[in-house]
């Protein structure tokens, strides 16, 4: 099990498969998570604040959940937004396999999980939820999102949650200074919980 983790293509490590009974956009729903995935236990910490704190999604869009584990953010975004598109994206076959069992058990037929390719360069994206997985280290964390925000459509938003003491605040001086200032904004929406909730507008 050396090496297996939540970023791993195909993880090692059995697929210990567990019913979760949890509530999502204040709904309660049954979901599967398993082992070898981010957070199968249950919601973590950082995902809750961005649940909690991110602005409510538009009716319609196309929308992201960057890393999404076996689905808790995208599966909220096809509950509160059903009239929108949402992918899930992850490189871990694992959580797409959840995600989208946990999406067609839900009957949102708008949740699409995908790996990183699978999404063509043409789509851009009115909305970006995401809790990054800062654990891949500084170099591989920059490189996903500088390939995803500047995907982000004229008008649209992107929010991430990232935990104080793992460098919320450097990442936000970082992506101020990649982002031009001409076309984006970027600042904290809010602290919750030891975590920041970093902002990320697009001009129109």
């Amino acid at each position: 099990m050396s090496g297996d983790h939540y970023f791993s293509a195909q993880p090692a490590s059995e697929a210990r498969e567990r019913s979760l009974t949890l509530t999502l956009a204040g709904r309660r729903v049954t979901v599967q998570t398993a082992s070898g995935t981010f957070s199968p236990e249950g919601l973590d910490k950082g995902t809750a604040v961005l649940l909690r704190e991110a602005p409510t999604p538009p009716e319609r869009g196309t929308f992201l959940d960057l890393g999404c584990g076996w689905g808790p953010i995208a599966l909220t975004l096809g509950l509160l937004s059903p009239g929108a598109t949402v992918y899930a994206v992850d490189v871990n076959e694992r959580s797409l396999s959840l995600t989208r069992a946990n999406a067609t058990s839900l009957g949102l037929d708008g949740v699409h999980p995908s790996d990183p390719d699978g999404i063509p360069e043409a789509v851009t994206f009115d909305l970006i939820w995401s809790n990054p997985p800062i654990r891949v280290g500084k170099a591989a964390l920059h490189d996903l999102l500088l390939r995803w925000l500047p995907r982000l459509s004229p008008g649209g938003a992107a929010y991430l949650v990232v935990q104080k003491n793992l460098g919320s605040d450097s990442l936000q001086r970082w992506l101020a200074e990649q982002l031009p200032g001409e076309a984006y904004a970027v600042s904290r929406l809010t602290s919750d919980k030891g975590f920041r909730v970093l902002e990320v507008l697009r001009h129109e």
